[in-house]
């Protein structure tokens, strides 16, 4: 039997362009394929319905794969915050869920990102064991999504 845990993974990003841009990335499918998951000229889909309940998803095809990034909106308050959730199919049947929240500041806005991160692990792991799945899940998050923030950023800033 397979339990799960919850990792939550804090980020901020400040940007030099207004929270509207940036929100706007999130949500619209065009912007979406330069930088959520993919990079355009990997991406096979990318389809947002954003609305509360909406759908959105990405497949990226590297490697001779595809790889399906598939989610729900729970909350759209443009342009000042969004939840949506999270999941990847092929790998798991977890569900995470995303919080990305905007700030206005002097110089454009910040963005802060929550992602509560769903880790599996096996009966019998001992502490040690969960506590290592834990750390793995959250640095690798962390690592992917700084990648794809710099993305983003350069997106917004010079799109």
């Amino acid at each position: 039997m397979t339990n799960h845990l919850t990792v939550t993974l804090t980020m901020t990003k400040a940007f030099d362009v207004e929270a509207d841009k940036v929100y706007a990335a999130w949500i619209e499918p065009e912007l979406m394929k330069k930088w959520l998951f993919t990079m355009e000229m990997t991406n096979k889909v990318a389809k947002s319905d954003a609305k509360e309940g909406g759908r959105w998803e990405i497949v990226d095809h590297r490697d001779g794969k595809d790889y399906r990034a598939i989610g729900e909106y729970r909350v759209l308050d443009k342009p000042n915050k969004l939840v949506k959730t999270f999941e990847m199919p092929q790998f798991s049947d977890t569900v995470d869920v995303l919080t990305v929240s905007f700030e206005s500041t002097t110089s454009g806005c910040n963005m802060t990102f929550v992602q509560k991160i769903v880790v599996p692990h096996e009966e019998g792991w001992t502490q040690v064991d969960i506590d290592k799945a834990c750390k793995e899940y959250h640095d690798g998050s962390q690592d992917g999504w700084e990648m794809m923030f710099d993305g983003l950023k350069q997106l917004v800033e010079n799109g």
